[in-house]
């Protein structure tokens, strides 16, 4: 349920001054154009004084976020990349008075689809299937999808420019002389609406890596498991094993990136002289690996922020253009990145 303090906050203005523009009270002089914006915003949010008076009989609450995540609390932690962007929501939404309430997990085998209607807006982090995207839009118009890569009509999505940005890694190795460049990476998946999950190796950036290969008439050697600095380590020693040793790793990962240095280390080889290693994420812990991690580094707060944005955009003006923003990242070069030549 929206208050005069929510439609103040919107329009920019003090609570008063909302109170006098809904009361239409005749000694208040305003600007027509602020008088307008607060009642175009007050009746946008369905504001009214018996609601606001009822509160918690009315059951919609048109200043509240209704999210969507991929992860539990406990899975979360394993990936810094996905917490970011929650924290980054929960931040951004208490700066404008909006409550965010877990409406499920993807992956919860049954899931409440009709209490989505009673959310402003639904922020969904993570990739579902077209019917899931169905099930969610027939019950709330105002979805945004974060993380999403697949194709959806009619859906605004905030994602990383990972696609573009591991064509730039590739490139700078090239440039430092490396030919034998292999990838590291774990597998896409996608959830389905009962809660199961489909699997596949094209996630974004190995499929990126895999076209700048053929593209450059180099030999791709790409290797793809879970998520996890033990399946770095695994995939990293099946490559080593092999009998064209690269001169070079792009990991899709931090946490893999963890394990894929242990497997060099554990081989008697070093980083950077024998093997190049480059990664994904630069969360803190690259720190206190040695020598230190070459990585991207994604502002994922920032984009759990620009899903608030963009979600109470959504909830004060009605539904006009689809926005499909790419948030850009920056590669973070450091010790553990050298020139063949």
């Amino acid at each position: 349920m929206v208050s005069i303090r929510d439609i103040a906050r919107m329009a920019t203005v003090s609570p008063a001054s909302v109170s006098r523009i809904l009361n239409n009270d005749p000694t208040f002089s305003i600007n027509d154009n602020t008088r307008q914006r607060v009642i175009e915003i007050a009746n946008r949010m369905h504001y009214s004084k018996e609601a606001s008076k009822k509160g918690p009989r009315y059951n919609h609450d048109s200043m509240s976020i209704g999210l969507i995540l991929r992860h539990n609390l406990e899975t979360e932690l394993q990936d810094p990349y996905f917490h970011e962007i929650r924290r980054g929501i929960e931040k951004e939404a208490a700066k404008w008075r909006i409550r965010v309430i877990k409406a499920f997990g993807m992956r919860d085998p049954e899931k409440d689809w009709d209490q989505l209607s009673q959310f402003g807006a639904v922020v969904m982090v993570g990739e579902m299937t077209q019917p899931a995207i169905d099930k969610i839009m027939a019950q709330n118009k105002n979805l945004i999808l974060v993380d999403s890569y697949a194709k959806h009509d009619g859906v605004d999505v905030i994602r990383t420019d990972f696609a573009e940005k591991t064509a730039d890694i590739l490139t700078k190795l090239y440039d430092f002389g490396h030919r034998r460049i292999a990838f590291v990476g774990g597998e896409s998946s996608i959830v389905r609406p009962d809660g199961s999950v489909v699997r596949d190796e094209n996630e974004i950036r190995a499929m990126s890596y895999r076209n700048w290969m053929k593209l450059h008439d180099l030999p791709a050697q790409t290797k793809i498991g879970q998520w996890t600095p033990e399946s770095g380590m695994q995939l990293t020693r099946q490559i080593l094993a092999g009998d064209t040793r690269p001169t070079a790793i792009v990991v899709a990962s931090d946490p893999m990136a963890m394990g894929v240095y242990k497997a060099i280390n554990n081989a008697g080889l070093r980083i950077p002289d024998d093997i190049s290693v480059v990664s994904f994420d630069d969360v803190e812990m690259n720190q206190y690996l040695v020598p230190a991690l070459s990585s991207v580094r994604m502002e994922a707060e920032e984009m759990g922020r620009t899903a608030v944005k963009v979600a109470r955009d959504r909830m004060i003006e009605p539904h006009k253009m689809v926005l499909h923003l790419v948030c850009g990242s920056q590669l973070m070069l450091r010790e553990s990145v050298k020139k063949e030549i």
